[in-house]
């Protein structure tokens, strides 16, 4: 099983056409969020997982509950919180880019406390940590510890998916991640986030410090240009992105993440040690897996993630 940690919430589409009257904007709400998706990901390429979050008792988070037990997310690690769901009010630009405005201060799944931090047994295998929930309180402690207790024991993986509305001071992020980075054994990072952290450092430079830590492998995916991917042990090259007739990119990187986590736990590799052993080819091979897997999220609205079967 994989432990994913991280808000969960609603992504509220535009439906508004441009010729209707400016007094009614009609939405289409999808059940969201870069760790939701990352959980239900997972289920869907085969893998066992679990979402440690707060879900609201509110309408929305029963939603929420119901779509992952309907998916087959492990409620083991779930928190029932007195307290609203979040909603992302998500603006597709021209290219399929989404833009985020966040409606979630004191929301539930910003409400995980040291108190609520779960003993894990052997049967989890790694734990993967991302998104807004590293930087907004108290959630972003609670998950900084589990990391600190966890990193060395199983792998930890780390997607900063930087999001300035829920956080807009990038000194924040940029600290957090630093700190994080220390745990961390594999890393996701799209070339946006590195640009928005370290604006005009070249991001091999980044990624060479993070890779003299205890990171293995970092994956950096840089849109209709590809992805490339930094190897401590076999360094670094790139594949071109998949051909895809783009509708937007909602939940790419969040399949991308997934489908490495699942590559892994497919190979028998989802430890510490197996990453370790990897050798340039399974790390090519794996690569490709995910790209192939987030190019199939692009061509559908929103983050609907792929089943395993669509990559055979």
């Amino acid at each position: 099983m994989y432990l994913v940690c991280g808000e969960a919430l609603f992504d509220f589409f535009s439906d508004n056409e441009a010729d209707g009257p400016a007094s009614q904007v009609n939405y289409r709400a999808i059940a969201g969020g870069s760790p939701f998706n990352v959980a239900v990901g997972l289920r869907r390429l085969g893998v066992e997982s679990a979402l440690f979050t707060g879900l609201s008792t509110d309408f929305l988070g029963r939603r929420l509950q119901q779509v992952l037990l309907n998916e087959g997310v492990s409620p083991q690690y779930l928190l029932d919180v007195d307290a609203p769901t979040t909603l992302a009010m998500v603006a597709v630009g021209a290219n399929g880019s989404p833009h985020y405005s966040f409606r979630g201060e004191g929301c539930a799944d910003r409400q995980l406390r040291l108190a609520h931090l779960p003993q894990l047994g052997p049967e989890v295998r790694g734990v993967h940590l991302g998104s807004y929930s590293l930087v907004v309180p108290p959630v972003a402690d609670t998950l900084l510890a589990l990391a600190q207790r966890e990193s060395g024991r199983r792998l930890i993986s780390l997607d900063p998916n930087v999001r300035l509305n829920p956080q807009p001071n990038i000194e924040v992020w940029r600290a957090r991640i630093a700190m994080l980075v220390e745990y961390a054994d594999l890393i996701k990072v799209s070339d946006e986030d590195l640009s928005l952290l370290y604006p005009g450092i070249d991001p091999q430079a980044v990624i060479e410090v993070w890779l003299e830590q205890r990171c293995q492998l970092v994956f950096l995916t840089r849109g209709g240009q590809g992805a490339t991917v930094f190897s401590r042990q076999h360094g670094s090259w790139s594949l071109p992105a998949c051909p895809v007739k783009m509708v937007d990119t909602v939940g790419a990187g969040d399949t991308f993440q997934a489908a490495l986590i699942a590559w892994l736990t497919e190979q028998q590799l989802d430890s510490i040690e197996g990453l370790q052993s990897l050798t340039r080819v399974q790390i090519g091979a794996m690569l490709e897996f995910a790209m192939r897997a987030a190019a199939l999220t692009c061509g559908k609205t929103g983050p609907d993630l792929p089943y395993r079967r669509q990559l055979d």
